[in-house]
């Protein structure tokens, strides 16, 4: 069961010779074979390129290269469809950029690479990372493996399923609004969005560029950790990236949380929160007491309009973003009788109705006379919040707050409502707006059916360091970790 191993249980194996990194990456793809019929997680997947890395990986452990020289050597990780691979299809789940093949590495995949990791396979996602619920891709719906009805969150919902079913080691995918987040809470695995600059975008296709964050899957809180040591870090190439050095944040993972406060906020310990989830996540905070924490109630009173001003932003920024895509340059084009007829069959015919709706939505709130009564003021709104969360932790180390409001959601339940949709983002948009970190972690599940359900941990500004040691702790006192979803069985 090598494709079962976590990082660390799978490094050290490799560096005592106990498995090969071939052996792994082909448990690997066996168990793509076995259950990705079902789930969909996967776009796509090059088998002999995965193998033949896996052999170099191989022949530089037989050489005497260390995992303390390439910490992910010959670990098999997979990506979602909106990272640059050199070679490999980049089509962001949509049919606008179908056939598009990256000619260029992303800064994360050089990382990844530099580091020894078996770098394979395309992730499915809403398009053009559009959605909560992995149901927007031009490319079919991924599904939940805990319940196949289910959606596994999104938009990183590919990432999150191939790591909750064991089909990678570890994953990256993107958070603009709780698309790491929010389908690792639903999918059952470990969701960790960086700070705001934290890691590079350079070769991230840009869907909100003042709130997108590329971050890792993992099975566990330490590989969460690994990983993020190896994607971090300045990059010239990307203008926000922070010019900060990396600290080792496994090496900071214990136990002991004695003299750590932690906030919970009132206004998201609210109506309509589902009454399981509010229990596991209670049950979650007087863990985190007991392993010697101490809880004070906090007020982030600007929490109601952050869902309000996050569409309004967001959108803006895809409406600008998305205008790249016009069948001039690359991707799909229908040609028409001229440019601007060629544009519109280009967009019309190119994009889903998602990324349409987002696309008016933001050309609308951007256009004369609207600027300032929607953006404007949806900017001044999330500098408020920003200032919340800041005064905050002024007072406490951490956050703690529920993931999601619910369990994963029927596959099309909500399809036809896209406020309810966008509602279940209400915990999740807050921290990329300020530009915070923030992880979740499962912390139990609901009755009938068996779903997983997500704790989030928030962290101030480069604040990765205590919000993964709450985490590791947390995960460690308890084993909901280790449950796996039936879909193996």
């Amino acid at each position: 069961m090598i494709h079962r191993l976590t990082i660390s249980e799978l490094t050290t194996k490799l560096a005592r010779r106990e498995v090969s990194a071939r052996e792994a990456t082909q448990a690997c793809l066996d168990q793509i074979a076995r259950v990705d019929g079902r789930l969909h997680a996967f776009l796509s997947h090059h088998a002999a390129d995965a193998l033949a890395q896996a052999e170099a990986a191989d022949a530089a452990l037989q050489a005497g290269v260390t995992h303390a020289q390439k910490p992910l050597l010959g670990v098999p990780v997979a990506v979602k469809d909106v990272i640059a691979v050199k070679g490999q299809p980049l089509n962001c789940g949509s049919k606008i950029l179908g056939h598009y093949v990256s000619p260029f590495d992303a800064t994360v995949i050089e990382k990844l690479k530099d580091a020894g990791a078996v770098v394979f396979g395309r992730l499915n996602m809403d398009e053009f990372a559009m959605g909560s619920s992995t149901e927007n891709s031009a490319f079919g719906v991924t599904h939940n493996p805990w319940d196949l009805t289910r959606a596994p969150g999104g938009s990183s919902g590919g990432s999150a399923v191939a790591v909750a079913a064991d089909e990678c080691i570890a994953s990256l995918g993107s958070d603009t609004g709780g698309s790491i987040r929010l389908p690792a809470a639903l999918s059952g695995c470990v969701g960790l969005k960086p700070t705001y600059g934290r890691v590079s975008r350079y070769g991230l296709v840009a869907y909100a560029s003042s709130l997108d964050q590329i971050g890792p899957f993992g099975k566990t809180v330490r590989d969460a950790a690994l990983m993020l040591g190896v994607i971090g870090g300045h990059d010239p190439r990307d203008s926000t990236s922070v010019p900060q050095p990396v600290p080792d944040y496994a090496a900071t993972l214990d136990g002991n949380l004695r003299g750590l406060k932690l906030g919970l906020p009132k206004e998201y310990f609210v109506g309509g929160l589902d009454p399981e989830v509010k229990r596991a996540v209670e049950a979650a905070v007087k863990t985190l007491q007991e392993l010697g924490a101490e809880l004070v109630e906090i007020s982030l009173p600007h929490s109601d309009y952050a869902i309000a001003s996050y569409y309004i932003i967001a959108t803006a920024e895809a409406s600008a973003n998305l205008a790249r895509f016009d069948g001039v340059r690359y991707g799909a084009r229908v040609d028409g009788a001229d440019p601007i007829e060629m544009y519109g069959r280009t967009r019309g015919a190119g994009f889903g109705p998602e990324v349409k709706r987002r696309i008016v939505l933001g050309t609308y709130v951007l256009s004369s006379g609207y600027y300032d009564a929607y953006y404007l003021r949806a900017q001044k709104v999330r500098t408020l919040i920003r200032q919340d969360f800041l005064r905050a932790f002024e007072t406490v180390d951490a956050i703690v707050t529920p993931t999601s409001p619910t369990a994963a959601f029927k596959i099309g339940e909500k399809a036809d409502d896209p406020l309810q949709m966008y509602l279940i983002d209400i915990f999740t948009v807050p921290c990329n707006l300020a530009g915070l970190c923030g992880i979740s972690v499962p912390c139990g599940f609901t009755a009938s059916p068996k779903l997983p359900i997500g704790l989030q941990i928030l962290g101030k500004p480069l604040g990765e360091p205590a919000v993964l040691k709450v985490a590791h702790a947390y995960e460690q006192a308890t084993a909901w970790h280790k449950q796996k979803p039936p879909v193996d069985g």
